[in-house]
C-alpha cells in the first residue's frame, strides 16, 4: 500500500505536470497566432502599398517592404485589413472543425496557425484530431463544418473587398506575381464591375485575403484521403474511397499540365494523407447531409483554380 502522503504528492506531481502541458500549449497556439499575425501583416503592406499607387505586384516590393517596416514599423497597420481578414476566414474554417468535434465529444486541439515567408504570408492552419471518429455522421459533420463556415466568411469579405477594388485597365496582367480567377470571384467581379475584364480589377487587399481563403478552401476540399473532401468522400463511399482518392490524385496532373506545383501536391497527397482510417459504420447519411455534401461539392467548384499563380516567382504558392 502506498502511503497517503505519497499518494497526495504523486496526485499533486500529475496535476502540475498536467497544468504545464496545458499552459504550453496555449503558449504555442498563442505564439503561432502571432507570428502568422505579423507575417501576414508584413505582406499585407506590400499590398496596400501596390494597391494604394496602382502598381501591379512585383518581387521587389516584398525584399523592399522590410526596410521601410524597420524605418516606420507603423506601417504594419496598413497590413492589417488583409492580415485580419484572412486569419479571421482562416479562424472560421478550423473552428467550424473544433465546434464539431466538440459536439460529438471528439477530443481536438485548438488551431495550430502556419507562418510562413510565402507571397500570401502562411500555409494556413490546421487543428489536431487526437481521437477516433465512430460514425459516418460524425466524420462528415467534422469534414464539412470547416470548408461551410469559411466559406460563409469568405464570400462577403470577397464582396466587400471588392467593392473597395478599383478598375485599372490591364493591371492584374503586368506584374511578375500573377493570381488566378477562381469562379465566385468572378461572380462577383461581373456583378461590381459589368463589362470590365477580371485583368482590369485591381484587388482591394481585403479581396486578396478572401482569394487566399478561396484557394484554401479548394484544397481542402479535394477528394483525397484525409483532406476535407476525403472525408465527405468517405462518408458517401466507405468502400470506394481507396480508389477514388487514387483517381482524383492522378486526375492532378491534368491541372499540373498548366501548373505545375499540382504535381507536387498530388505526390504529396499520395504519400501523406491517402489512407484514411477505418469507420465501421454503414447507416447511411439522411437527405439534409446529402445536400450539404452537393453544397461542399459546388464550393469546390466555385474556389477551385486551374491556376492559383502564375508569371515569375522563387515562391510559387
Amino acid at each position: 500500500m502506498v502511503p497517503r502522503s505519497s499518494t497526495d504528492g504523486l496526485r499533486t506531481a500529475f496535476t502540475f505536470h498536467e497544468t504545464s502541458i496545458s499552459v504550453s500549449r496555449w503558449a504555442l497556439h498563442v505564439f503561432l497566432l502571432g507570428m502568422s499575425l505579423l507575417t501576414t501583416s508584413v505582406v499585407g503592406v506590400v499590398l496596400a502599398q501596390s494597391f494604394q499607387t496602382n502598381r501591379p505586384l512585383d518581387l521587389d516590393q516584398y525584399v523592399n517592404i522590410f526596410p521601410a517596416l524597420a524605418a516606420h514599423p507603423w506601417l504594419l497597420l496598413d497590413g492589417l485589413p488583409y492580415s485580419i481578414t484572412l486569419m479571421s476566414i482562416l479562424l472560421a474554417h478550423e473552428l467550424g472543425h473544433y465546434f464539431a468535434c466538440r459536439y460529438y465529444g471528439i477530443d481536438a486541439s485548438l488551431p495550430y496557425f502556419l507562418p510562413a515567408p510565402t507571397p500570401i504570408g502562411t500555409f494556413g492552419a490546421f487543428i489536431r484530431i487526437r481521437s477516433p471518429i465512430y460514425t459516418r455522421r460524425a466524420l462528415f459533420d467534422v469534414g464539412v463544418a470547416g470548408p461551410l463556415a469559411g466559406f460563409a466568411l469568405l464570400l462577403p469579405a470577397m464582396a466587400i473587398g471588392l467593392a473597395y477594388s478599383r478598375v485599372i485597365p490591364g493591371i492584374a496582367e503586368r506584374g511578375e506575381l500573377v493570381f488566378g480567377v477562381p469562379a465566385v470571384q468572378r461572380l462577383l467581379e461581373m456583378m461590381i464591375f459589368p463589362g470590365h475584364a477580371a485583368a482590369d480589377i485591381s484587388l482591394h487587399p481585403v479581396a486578396r485575403a478572401a482569394w487566399v481563403g478561396t484557394l484554401a478552401t479548394a484544397l481542402n476540399l479535394l477528394p483525397i484521403g484525409q483532406l476535407d473532401g476525403g472525408h465527405i468522400l468517405y462518408s458517401f463511399t466507405a468502400t470506394k474511397h481507396k480508389l477514388l482518392s487514387r483517381l482524383f490524385v492522378v486526375a492532378l496532373i491534368v491541372p499540373g499540365m498548366f501548373y505545375w506545383p499540382w504535381l507536387i501536391w498530388a505526390a504529396l497527397l499520395y504519400f501523406l494523407v491517402l489512407r484514411h482510417p477505418v469507420i465501421f459504420d454503414v447507416t447511411p447519411l439522411d437527405s439534409r447531409r446529402v445536400a450539404l455534401g452537393i453544397l461542399a461539392a459546388v464550393i469546390f467548384l466555385l474556389t477551385f483554380t486551374v491556376a492559383p499563380q502564375h508569371g515569375y516567382s522563387l515562391l510559387r504558392f
